[in-house]
């Protein structure tokens, strides 16, 4: 009997095979960080390229307003692939549906930095910028769903908050390098050099890292939590149909749960690199490169507080933790953020954003857990990823446009008010939430 036993178990072993903790952990970090890096050199782009290179050129402020809307295009492209490779992600499988999105993602990418300008070719200019940044948005929309899933159906039942760190470590390993690059060819090549072709150099980069990717990728064993979904016959065949129809609440409050992450990131880097690189009074004045330096200096407080929100959450509690973190958004956006930017001063301007990126750290860290525990296996690529994007677009797609209209027409005192507004929201989703530390996925 006891021969048996053990069969069985070397038998369904076998079947099922397991990815050991190091593979989970670069699979998901890496492919994350790769998607962020090509979605934050946009970001950069966006502000101090684009507005000169594909956009006609007269009035600053309109071609800055025009390039951060096609930033916004990406926001409202995420939901799309969040359905779209949430539904294969749910049917299909977690891995096959990761090297899809970081294809699509990387294929867009490249193709910016290819495009010709507005004076080579005109309105199609702007048009194919376009198109290349909705496909930025689609690949995204797919990737942070199954890169979560990946570590949190992979993880010890009491550290899914710690292991769903990792892939939240690839947003500030992408922008920590994305703005290094920018910088470091800012310092190699003339201002004149960028702006005609070095700033196309790492768009066409991000292929050689999502060759990385894929290779670490394609390596990858299934997640055992889906396989047993799989071999039980038990995928859904409308993921979203019936996430909407079954599950809609949760899905409405895993969107607005993330709504203060989104629209604090999104003030900290784009609209903070926009007001503080305009030129005195519109902003601060700063030199470009100082504001990238300053950046990726605040970046690493961003790192470092991921993992330990995620220790936090594990040990706390997913809701508990977030109501404290949340309520520390509000103060930082009342009482800290008009100051500190607002000074003119370099060093207090560096502080508010170790400050404030540290906060998104706290913030960011425990999502990779708390998304995807707010739904059942047979749905969760499509409700984790659908909850994610949708609040994208009410978070972050508009945050750097509303923040740099606010502060144009009544000053930086009610972009703070915005930030709090919108954790408010975020801190009402957090009491009407239940806990999910010791659910099992």
């Amino acid at each position: 009997m006891q021969a048996s036993v053990t069969t069985t178990i070397d038998t369904e072993s076998q079947e099922t095979p397991v990815n050991s903790r190091g593979k989970v952990v670069i699979a998901s970090l890496i492919g994350t960080a790769i998607e962020f890096f090509d979605f934050y050199i946009y970001a950069t782009a966006a502000v101090i390229v684009f507005p000169h290179i594909f956009f006609p050129q007269g009035d600053p402020t309109a071609a800055t307003l025009q390039s951060l809307a096609t930033f916004a295009i990406a926001f409202i492209a995420r939901p799309i692939g969040s359905a779209l490779f949430g539904h294969f992600g749910d049917r299909v499988g977690r891995k096959a549906t990761l090297v899809a999105s970081l294809l699509t993602m990387g294929i867009s990418t490249v193709l910016i930095g290819l495009l010709p300008s507005y004076a080579s070719i005109g309105v199609m200019a702007p048009l194919l910028l376009a198109l290349a940044r909705f496909g930025q948005g689609l690949g995204l929309g797919g990737e942070w769903g199954g890169a979560a899933l990946l570590a949190t159906e992979n993880a010890p039942a009491k550290k899914r908050a710690l292991y769903g760190s990792f892939p939240q470590l690839g947003a500030p390993i992408g922008f920590f390098f994305a703005n290094g690059t920018f910088l470091l060819l800012s310092w190699l090549l003339t201002n004149e050099q960028f702006m005609a072709w070095g700033w196309r150099i790492p768009f066409i980069f991000s292929a050689v890292l999502v060759l990385i990717g894929l290779y670490v990728r394609v390596s990858l064993h299934e997640t055992p939590v889906f396989t047993k979904i799989a071999k039980a016959g038990k995928q859904v065949k409308v993921p979203l149909g019936r996430l909407l129809s079954k599950h809609l609440k949760a899905t409405i409050l895993g969107t607005f749960i993330m709504l203060a992450t989104y629209t604090l990131f999104y003030i900290m880097t784009v609209y903070s690199m926009t007001f503080s690189t305009s030129p005195v009074p519109a902003g601060l004045g700063f030199p470009r490169n100082d504001v990238l330096w300053m950046l990726m200096m605040a970046v690493i407080g961003f790192g470092l507080m991921i993992p330990v929100a995620g220790i936090i959450a594990d040990k706390y509690g997913r809701r508990n933790s977030m109501i404290v973190i949340t309520s520390l958004i509000i103060l930082f956006a009342l009482f800290v953020f008009p100051k500190l930017l607002g000074s003119g001063n370099e060093s207090l301007v560096m502080l508010y954003l170790f400050l404030g990126l540290s906060l998104m750290g706290l913030t960011f860290g425990p999502m990779g857990a708390l998304l995807p525990e707010l739904f059942p296996t047979e749905v969760r690529y499509t409700g984790a990823s659908f909850s994610y994007n949708v609040s994208s677009i009410l978070g972050a797609s508009v945050a750097p446009y509303i923040a740099t209209w606010l502060q144009a027409n009544y000053g930086l005192l009610y972009v703070g008010f915005y930030l709090a507004t919108m954790a408010v929201l975020t801190l009402i989703a957090l009491l009407l939430t239940k806990e999910t530390r010791h659910q099992s996925l």
